[in-house]
């Protein structure tokens, strides 16, 4: 349950109550074909989101109650019919992942966040919406847990996103703390540096802190695998505060001692 792309989704965790197990694996499976078609392998642009398409097309067979066309496809129409799921969640992954074929930077955090509103909201909505929750309050947190969880992994793979030719530390940041693209190419870690990611962080920890009482709402097993989720982003967010946000030498990530930790607080937060 690493924070980063989608091993913080809570994929075949023993916690996870069992009668939602099936239905979590076929929205992951989902969820990390279509963001692997996005970024992974040599296709075309154009390929890839044709591609996209074909999911999506397969997501309107499913409401229209017709046979899916993909063999991904299936579990998730069975989930889907078995959970009474909605397919907004579904149709804004897929939107993210289209950006993702054409979009690189991002000038403002406003333009970030609604990125994140559609590549990681809908993953905590649709795990509401397997537990049955469906309140607003529900929603905002949840919201507020997976849109900082996406925003921590864009800090500590800073370095890792320029070698793919992604920046998403927001442009309007990168001037005002008066940090340039060179200087991620060049990995030069400084003052200037460490002020933006400390903002970043602490901004991001806010978030994060703001969405984090839902892991008390939620009861049992789930609650808990939410309380281990925020955890492991809260300690993320420790440890790239501790490193001024130095991810060129060294990208954070959890070891043993935090597992231990966050188990520890986990049980203990009820």
């Amino acid at each position: 349950m690493s924070v980063g792309h989608y091993e913080n989704f809570p994929v075949g965790s023993l916690l996870l109550p069992r009668k939602m197990r099936r239905a979590v694996h076929a929205i992951y499976h989902f969820a990390r074909y279509a963001d692997d078609v996005a970024d992974e392998g040599e296709a075309s642009p154009a390929e890839r989101l044709a591609e996209l398409d074909r999911l999506e097309a397969d997501l309107d067979r499913i409401a229209a109650g017709e046979p899916t066309r993909i063999e991904l496809m299936a579990p998730l129409a069975a989930a889907i019919a078995a959970h009474d799921l909605p397919l907004q969640p579904l149709r804004d992954l897929l939107s993210a992942f289209r950006q993702d074929v054409a979009k690189t930077r991002y000038q403002n955090f406003a333009e970030l966040v609604d990125y994140c509103r559609r590549s990681a909201n809908p993953v905590g909505r649709l795990m509401l919406a397997l537990s049955g929750e469906s309140d607003a309050r529900s929603l905002a947190q949840s919201d507020g847990i997976c849109t900082a969880l996406q925003l921590i992994n864009f800090w500590q793979d800073a370095a890792v996103d320029w070698g793919k030719g992604r920046v998403y530390l927001p442009q309007e940041d990168l001037a005002r703390f008066g940090v340039d693209e060179a200087q991620i190419a060049a990995g030069r870690f400084d003052a200037q540096w460490r002020a933006l990611m400390l903002y970043q962080v602490e901004r991001t920890r806010k978030m994060l802190q703001a969405g984090a009482p839902l892991g008390r709402t939620l009861r049992g097993r789930l609650g808990l695998e939410l309380r281990l989720i925020v955890m492991g982003g809260d300690r993320i967010l420790h440890k790239l505060h501790a490193s001024g946000g130095d991810v060129f030498g060294q990208r954070p990530k959890l070891g043993a001692g935090d597992w231990i930790y966050m188990m520890w607080r986990a049980c203990r937060a009820k």
